[in-house]
């Protein structure tokens, strides 16, 4: 692409109308990243005759479906197939039998998905829109007008623009240890690239990219130990982190919790890490403690945009960065780091990029982790609430009341409601659960809605379903429910 097209318009705005564009011109958007932030917003864009270029350095399509959620769900649902292949409930009456696992034919099928999906939601939209088109290479702003692309020949393009999106994402954090940058480590990237299965995999982290891919290499046939430098979870519900610790450490895994890694030596083979308490020998090590955002390299300083000290971007509910001309959207911002929380903003500061006034409503952010059990979360936990000055009452209601469950024959877990003494309103809520991810939007609805708990209480749910598990945790502020006949209203 020749810069002449993406020059036409940026020379109409002047410093004192940043946000007007002659109506005369199609709107040059400049979209850094094409991941679900980018692609929401570019499509947004072009159906309003806005002309997008998105600038790319990697992979077309991002994290999501390139090396994170998408093929990290097909290796836990793999892991979820082998698991309950031979172990189960039902094993007195179905005989179970270890199966043999063929993880490079598995890899292949994942893969293989990866490539369909990045091709059908991410490629395809290029090639058919002719509003978009996709350079390849490093960019950097030249000043809050232009950015500057270099491609992979050491080749550098000028781009001008009337409005841009930073939509970068974040990368995995190698942590500051002694010997380990000399070592062939995994983060989630190469734990997902992977086509040979670990005899002994150590995770470094207790967070749910780390209990996801730990719990998934277990169940295809790995030993795991994990070292957690304060707890599971930490930022959720100790409830929670304790339920899936003791539910890890029943299947087999080893969780050091309260350690931290000292030095790493690899000898070829073998990695040896010292935690200053054990030495722990494994052939594999993965990093999952958290994650940094891509914004070192962008110089968003000859734009005007401010990073906070951890490198990402803060945002309005307009998602407009410190440059009113320059928003972001997704990882690497400080939004909460979800793909449908990226794609909302996406499509939002494209609306707000053609003189919208969109908000993104972050009031009611439902998360999961896919775990077995699930674990899902909406609104303010117990602690949370209780900062939030709230006169707080909660009620834990454990799985072997949730009918589902005992049909099931899987009673791990709890569902937990946080609610507002005073007017009954229901405030958060915290599960642990076979299919917690798809209960969790229904409370997250009910929150939205305002419901109280009575409310929740009297509503018609559904028997012999996960989902009805809320409405008994409701009951459970008036009544005993373990004295209810099955499905009382």
């Amino acid at each position: 692409m020749d810069s002449a097209h993406f020059s036409e318009g940026g020379s109409a705005l002047k410093e004192d109308d940043c946000c007007t564009v002659p109506q005369s011109k199609a709107l040059n958007v400049a979209v850094i990243g094409s991941g679900g932030a980018a692609f929401a917003a570019a499509i947004r864009l072009q159906e309003e005759g806005a002309e997008v270029t998105m600038v790319e350095r990697g992979t077309t399509g991002g994290t999501c479906v390139n090396i994170g959620c998408v093929p990290s769900k097909i290796l836990i649902s793999a892991a979820h197939v082998a698991y309950v292949r031979s172990s189960s409930p039902f094993d007195g009456g179905i005989s179970a039998a270890r199966p043999t696992i063929n993880f490079s034919a598995l890899h292949a099928q994942q893969q293989a998905r990866v490539d369909e999906l990045r091709k059908g939601k991410y490629e395809s939209i290029v090639e058919r829109s002719p509003n978009i088109r996709l350079v390849h290479g490093e960019a950097r702003f030249a000043d809050d007008r232009t950015i500057r692309v270099k491609d992979g020949n050491g080749q550098e393009q000028s781009l001008q623009f009337d409005r841009a999106l930073i939509s970068v994402g974040a990368s995995p954090t190698v942590p500051p240890v002694a010997g380990l940058s000399d070592t062939p480590y995994w983060t989630s990237t190469e734990a997902l690239a992977t086509q040979d299965l670990p005899e002994h995999l150590i995770v470094y982290g207790g967070s749910y990219i780390a209990l996801e891919l730990a719990q998934a290499f277990l169940r295809l046939g790995s030993r795991v130990t994990m070292i957690v430098r304060s707890r599971v979870l930490s930022r959720y519900d100790h409830e929670i982190g304790d339920t899936i610790q003791k539910v890890l450490a029943e299947e087999g895994m080893r969780i050091l919790s309260g350690q931290q890694i000292q030095r790493v030596h690899h000898d070829g083979h073998l990695f040896t890490l010292d935690t200053g308490i054990e030495h722990i020998s494994g052939d594999r090590l993965l990093l999952a403690t958290g994650r940094t955002p891509n914004t070192v390299g962008l110089s968003l300083e000859n734009a005007g945009v401010t990073t906070n000290e951890n490198g990402a971007i803060p945002v309005d509910e307009f998602l407009h960065t410190s440059n009113p001309r320059i928003y972001a959207a997704g990882d690497c911002t400080t939004n909460p780091e979800y793909v449908y929380v990226a794609a909302a903003a996406g499509t939002r500061a494209a609306m707000n990029m053609l003189s919208g006034n969109e908000r993104l409503d972050l009031s009611v952010v439902p998360g999961v982790v896919f775990t077995d059990p699930q674990i899902a979360t909406v609104g303010l936990d117990e602690s949370a609430a209780r900062e939030s000055g709230f006169n707080v009452d909660t009620r834990i209601l454990t799985l072997d009341n949730v009918p589902r469950a005992l049909a099931n024959f899987d009673t791990r877990g709890f569902i937990k409601l946080v609610a507002d003494v005073e007017t009954g309103r229901l405030l958060g809520v915290q599960a642990v659960a076979s299919q917690a991810g798809e209960l969790i939007q229904t409370a997250a609805l009910a929150i939205r809605a305002q419901m109280t708990i009575s409310d929740l209480a009297g509503q018609l749910f559904p028997y012999l379903t996960m989902v009805e598990g809320l409405k008994l945790a409701a009951q459970t502020f008036t009544k005993d429910v373990k004295h209810l006949s099955c499905c009382a209203g």
